[in-house]
Order: structure tokens, then C-alpha cells, then sequence
């Protein structure tokens, strides 16, 4: 009898067959701890602030700790990296410790002088510019660790543009070359979220069918390591952020501009304009059933 229940009761710890196994199980998109704030660009609407003060607000407020990562905006050592709207903008919300990481070498990221600051982050923000520059000086080091070393304590990643593509595991637009190559030369993402490839500036730039050329990938130039028919394509638009927590998502910022794309849903009669749902500002969205999540139900 005794052995009967525990066969049966780790049947529903595997196949999920439980209300309380579904809370054990791990996600397989979002991250296991902390949280994710994915930005499009910033925009006219001018909604950065508001969107920059609720990261904050995750990684402890006045309190917090955080490293900004500029890194992405020039390749020239003659670029002032020190300089940012971001730093400043901490300062002013109230934030004593805010500090800017910066190195264009991998041999100097991978060393622990270097990463010291993000031992105690509880919060990194990735700015915007050309992603495939945080791959080439942060790939596979140590610094690249303690990024994902800060969400297993809790604390947030943060990003805005091409700090919103580094978050996903398929880097979209990483071509060393120009920014309308969609499955470049430099593929590999820090894969915060995994299994994703995300674009940014969606609606603003035109961009609405452009995550296609990665999920289909007529080309054939994508790596054999990922997937194509299994990534999940979002696409964000300028003042637009998802709010990542385990494998769901909500949406902040303006009204909407927010469009996931997930190639198992389509047939192969399914023209290009139906191949994305747009949802709104307030909607949430499950990463692992790829499906909206139904808003509660209002008493009258």
C-alpha cells in the first residue's frame, strides 16, 4: 500500500498531474528565479522612465544594486561608455549604488575583478545599440555567468533594444555586417529566456514579418544547435516591455505593440499575417502553453 502511493505520487511529480506538482515544476522558458524586463526601444510615447522604474522597483528600490551594461552602443574604444541616461536616471529614482561594467575584451570579462560588481547586483541592465557586441565581449565568460548567477538570487536582467534581443537564446538581427540580417554571423543570445529569438522596434521599424526569416529560415543559415521550428518569435515594439516571471508574461508600457509568434500553431496554408497574435497592455501571456492567459473575470 505504502509502495503503491509512492509510485503513484511520483507519477504526478513527472507528468504534471497534480495542482501541486504544477506549482513544483520548473519552467522551461522563463527563468527559474528572478525576473526579466524585455524593452522594444524607446520611443515617442517616452514610457522609459516608467518602464526603467519598475525595474528598479523588482531589484529592491532605493536599495537596490545595479550594473548598467552599455557595451552594445559602438565598438570604438574612443566611445565614452561612462556616459548614460541610464545611470542617471537611477541616480535620480533614489539609487546610491549604480555602477557601469563595460569591456570590449573577452580575456578581461572572464576575469573576476571584472565581474566583482555583479556578485552583489540584484539588478542589470542592458542597454541598447548592436547585440551582437554583448555576445562578442561576454560570451561563454565568467562575466557572462554572473549575469545568469544574478537571476538565480532573485534579481532582475533587465533591457531596452538590442539589450532586449541579447535576453533571448537565438540572437535575431546578430549579423557583425548590418542590422537587417536576420540569422547573422553572431547567433548565440544569453538565453535568458530560452528557446526564444526576440526582435525589438517591431512596429515602429516595419518589423512585423521579419522574426519570420528566423522561425522559417528560408536561407537554411541558422545553426545546428537551435531549433527553428521550436523557438517562439517576440516581437516588441518601441514603449512596449514584457515583465518575465517563471513562464508567464504580463505587458507594460503603451497600449500594445506586442506580438508573439509561435510556429507550431501554424498551418501550411497560414498566410504571413496570421502567423502572430498582437496583444495589449495589461494582457498576459503562458510561455509554456504558448497561449494567451484569460483575464480574470470581473464581479458585476
Amino acid at each position: 500500500m505504502v509502495r503503491s502511493f509512492i509510485l503513484a505520487s511520483l507519477v504526478l511529480i513527472f507528468s504534471g498531474g497534480s495542482a501541486h506538482s504544477k506549482e513544483q515544476a520548473q519552467p522551461i522558458v522563463g527563468p527559474k528565479n528572478g525576473s526579466l524586463i524585455i524593452m522594444g526601444g524607446g520611443g515617442k510615447d517616452q514610457t522609459f522612465p516608467q518602464i526603467f522604474a519598475h525595474f528598479i522597483k523588482l531589484a529592491g528600490g532605493k536599495n537596490a544594486r545595479i550594473v548598467i551594461v552599455p557595451t552594445a552602443a559602438s565598438s570604438s574604444p574612443d566611445h565614452n561608455y561612462q556616459r548614460s541616461w541610464s545611470l542617471d536616471l537611477a541616480k535620480s529614482m533614489g539609487v546610491k549604488r549604480a555602477t557601469i561594467l563595460h569591456s570590449h575584451s573577452r580575456k578581461t570579462a572572464d576575469t573576476e575583478a571584472f565581474a566583482e560588481p555583479l556578485k552583489t547586483a540584484t539588478g542589470v541592465w542592458f542597454g541598447g545599440g548592436r547585440q551582437w557586441r554583448f555576445t562578442k565581449a561576454y560570451g561563454g565568460t565568467l562575466t557572462e555567468k554572473e549575469f545568469h548567477k544574478v537571476l538565480e538570487r532573485g534579481g532582475v536582467i533587465g533591457g531596452s533594444s538590442a539589450g532586449a534581443s541579447i535576453q533571448g537564446s537565438f540572437l535575431a538581427r546578430g549579423d557583425t555586417s548590418g542590422n537587417t540580417i536576420m540569422v547573422g554571423d553572431v547567433q548565440q543570445g544569453f538565453g535568458f529566456m530560452r528557446n526564444t529569438a526576440i526582435d525589438q522596434h517591431l512596429v515602429a521599424r516595419g518589423r512585423q514579418k521579419d522574426l519570420l526569416k528566423v522561425l522559417e529560415d528560408p536561407r537554411k543559415k541558422m545553426r545546428k544547435e537551435f531549433n527553428r521550428a521550436e523557438l517562439l518569435g517576440i516581437g516588441i515594439d518601441e514603449d512596449v516591455a514584457i515583465v518575465v516571471k517563471g513562464d508567464q508574461f504580463s505587458i507594460i508600457g503603451k497600449d500594445q505593440g506586442m506580438d508573439p509568434l509561435d510556429p507550431k500553431s501554424w498551418k501550411k496554408d497560414t498566410p504571413d499575417t496570421k502567423k502572430w497574435v498582437t496583444l495589449k497592455k495589461g494582457d498576459q501571456y503562458d510561455l509554456a502553453q504558448r497561449a494567451i492567459i484569460p483575464a480574470p473575470a470581473t464581479k458585476k
